[in-house]
């Protein structure tokens, strides 16, 4: 049995149908008051809510289960995030249990750039969170992974979203040469689930990424292309963005959390060649899967082009 936490987001969504169509069991480890999670219909599905800071309840959720994927993050919620109750205690509650009830592998999804000396908060909490993992005595395997897109993604379709309700003009985070490695949704579930229980893979700290480097500045030109937009791209430096985010972000249907700008800080990339040498993953190239956005953003949704997975 197969323990995912993080289901109703982004990734966690993606994974669960990518599981069900490899008919894995599966226990969805859902958290009080969340949005209902769009299950395929027709198959059986275990769903437990269970608070991860009661152990009782956590310990009744993993009976059974012997491999957990552990996807479960705040950075969705942005400047109203808390990491150190969703990905700190969380992730020590659920990996505690975890060496309790004698898992046999702890799968966890973190970020490229993740380090619990990190000046900024989210990748100082993923890095925390790691240690957490790797200090468990679980076998573990975890999968830092480049910017993920995909249809709900954040980043993505929060860029395109941006684009179309701006009028005439974008405003590019610094000089937008900052290099990314945009990794399909598709690509990154199937290397999740390789890793439950890939020999090699046991107790590693794995980067993964797509197959071509891309400036920030190419990624943008490549949606307007998609989308068939023209724009005045205007550079302004990375804090005085950060302050306007700040005061954007309140309204709740803003598309974009924060701390991307703080992943945007510096380059997010690795090697090339890691999903085909570690995994035998052929990644999709960039100009390939983009066109998703075509399908799915709203032009009538507001600042939300589709619909937000939490």
């Amino acid at each position: 049995m197969i323990l995912v936490t993080g289901a109703t987001g982004f990734v966690g969504q993606a994974l669960v149908r990518h599981l069900v169509a490899r008919r894995r069991p599966i226990r969805l480890l859902l958290r009080p008051g969340r949005k209902s999670l769009q299950l395929p219909k027709g198959v059986p599905i275990d769903a437990v809510v269970c608070d991860l800071g009661d152990e009782r309840a956590l310990a009744a959720a993993l009976r059974g289960v012997t491999h957990i994927i552990h996807l479960i993050g705040a950075e969705r919620e942005s400047s109203r995030a808390s990491f150190e109750r969703v990905d700190v205690r969380a992730t020590r509650a659920l990996a505690e249990a975890a060496a309790k009830a004698g898992v046999r592998r702890l799968v966890y999804l973190s970020h490229l750039g993740a380090n619990r000396a990190s000046a900024f908060p989210l990748l100082k909490a993923k890095g925390i969170a790691e240690a957490l993992v790797i200090n468990s005595g679980v076998p573990y395997t975890i999968l830092r992974s480049a910017v993920t897109y995909g249809p709900g993604d954040q980043f993505i379709t929060g860029l395109a979203t941006l684009l179309r309700r701006t009028p005439g003009f974008f405003l590019m985070p610094g000089d937008g040469e900052m290099l990314l490695q945009p990794l399909w949704i598709g690509d990154l579930v199937e290397a999740l689930d390789i890793a439950l229980e890939y020999p090699p893979l046991e107790n590693q700290v794995i980067s993964i990424g797509g197959p071509e480097y891309l400036s920030l500045r190419q990624i943008v030109g490549q949606i307007m292309d998609t989308l068939h937009l023209k724009r005045w791209v205007i550079n302004i430096p990375l804090g005085s963005l950060k302050i306007l985010a700040l005061i954007l972000d309140q309204w709740r249907g803003f598309p974009m959390s924060i701390y991307w700008l703080d992943y945007l800080s510096s380059d997010r990339t690795t090697s090339l060649d890691s999903l085909p040498r570690v995994f035998g993953i052929i990644p999709a190239r960039f100009h390939q899967q983009i066109t998703f956005l075509t399908r799915s953003l709203n032009p009538s949704a507001g600042w939300l082009g589709t619909q937000e997975a939490l």
